[in-house]
């Protein structure tokens, strides 16, 4: 997703079957706990299932079209020699549009191994 994207409860019309939308946003939350790279985008998502919009659709296809073209990636746990640990944060503050709330999210990792993660507003 585009970093520059603002998505509010309202932007565009409103999909013909919302129920379609769920089942694919709820496939994307499943398929975060092996590609943690999709998290924060299966969360903003995740935030219009009850109105979604044509706008909110063509994100989840952008999403899913991502997903397709690297479905070679995933997690990858590999022995490690050194025990550094390193962790990485990221917040927009009063980001959403609809109630200002914050958006944020944290990545640890063992060496190069993801250990845990998080997303949520």
């Amino acid at each position: 997703m585009a970093v520059s994207t603002q998505f509010t409860k309202f932007s565009g019309s409103p999909m013909d079957d919302p129920i379609l939308y769920r089942s694919m946003v709820g496939a994307l939350q499943y398929a975060t706990l092996t590609r943690p790279d999709i998290q924060f985008v299966a969360n903003k998502v995740c935030q219009f299932m009850h109105r979604p919009t044509v706008d909110h659709w063509a994100a989840v296809k952008r999403i899913l079209r991502y997903l397709q073209s690297t479905v070679d990636h995933g997690l990858l746990f590999e022995k490690q020699s050194s025990i550094n640990i390193y962790a990485f944060f990221d917040d927009d503050w009063a980001g959403c549009l609809d109630d200002r709330k914050s958006t944020g999210g944290f990545a640890i990792f063992h060496g190069n191994n993801l250990i845990s993660w998080s997303a949520r507003k």
